[in-house]
């Protein structure tokens, strides 16, 4: 089943990334689990539940993807358990429940590159690597692709050869913001990478927004809950500080990429229930429990995906 979404003009359609079960101190950086584990659940190894499920957006005839998954394909046994790999998923499966194959894809707009957003752009065939859109323009902010070139020892290990090289002649880089098109833009926030970007859709004065990995699930709305995988985490910080002041003044919506309890939420006022939430439709492999007697409530609408 594919979860979709519709914002005026716009249809967002969740594609069936992998399911994994991450070691909590990715997503949840310096805060202890005490703190965290009342609010999001874990086993018995200290992971927890996420997705990595790339957005298709479909908008005045073109067909848009926010991010690329995992380039499952090209993982080892091994690479798969490290990534505690509870499912594969099927993303060419859920393009064609859509009608749609990687050749309709028109643009896909890059939040940033790490391995579990960008290892989807690309695939193996045979011995090769080949893009998978190849008819697609990549987005991604400037100094995302200059780090993605020339990776440290701190991002080698996301930062593959492999996911950039056989596409590089698709990628146009932006700067601070880039209008995609009417009402769909992206926006330069730095923090969990260097050039990390979020994405806005506005339709009809609505808003809503995709802030990517510094917004990584539904709880992490307090602005020092930042994962251990953020590289200039005082950035992240300051960004998440400034758009959850403007989004939960103005009643903003906002998706998900890796969280598996939730695509779409509006949160209340003062940003601790959940006046709003579009659920998603897959099944956790680590469910809420009775430990998580801290998490955000939904008090007002809750909807399935039909």
């Amino acid at each position: 089943m594919v979860d979709q979404y519709i914002f005026h003009n716009m249809t967002f359609s969740w594609l069936d990334g992998p399911m994994l079960n991450t070691d909590g101190g990715t997503l949840f950086g310096p805060v202890p689990r005490a703190l965290w584990g009342r609010y999001y659940p874990y086993n018995e190894y200290n992971q927890m539940p996420s997705t990595v499920d790339p957005i298709l957006v479909q908008y005045e005839n073109k067909n848009y993807l926010i991010d690329a998954s995992l380039g499952v394909d090209k993982l080892t046994d091994k690479m798969k358990k490290i990534a505690g790999m509870q499912s594969e998923g099927n993303i060419k499966g859920s393009l064609q429940s859509l009608g749609l194959t990687r050749e309709d894809i028109d643009v896909v707009m890059m939040t940033h590159m790490h391995n579990d957003h960008a290892g989807g752009l690309t695939y193996l065939d045979g011995e090769e690597i080949k893009s998978t859109y190849p008819n697609a323009v990549i987005y991604v902010n400037e100094k995302e692709w200059n780090d993605v070139r020339k990776p440290t020892a701190r991002t080698k290990n996301t930062y593959l050869k492999e996911n950039w090289e056989p596409v590089k002649n698709q990628v146009q880089t932006f700067t601070k913001r880039l209008e995609v098109a009417p009402g769909m833009t992206m926006e330069h926030t730095g923090g969990h990478s260097r050039g990390h970007s979020i994405i806005r859709f506005e339709q009809n004065g609505e808003t809503l927004l995709h802030m990517a990995d510094i917004l990584l699930s539904f709880v992490h709305t307090n602005p020092l809950w930042v994962g251990g995988v953020d590289d200039y985490p005082m950035d992240s910080i300051y960004a998440k500080e400034k758009l959850m002041k403007e989004a939960l003044a103005n009643n903003y919506r906002f998706l998900f990429y890796h969280d598996p309890f939730y695509r779409v939420v509006e949160y209340t006022e003062d940003g601790r229930n959940i006046q709003y939430a579009l659920k998603c439709s897959k099944e956790s492999p680590i469910p809420m429990t009775e430990k998580q007697d801290k998490t955000h409530q939904v008090v007002g609408k809750l909807e399935t995906s039909t």
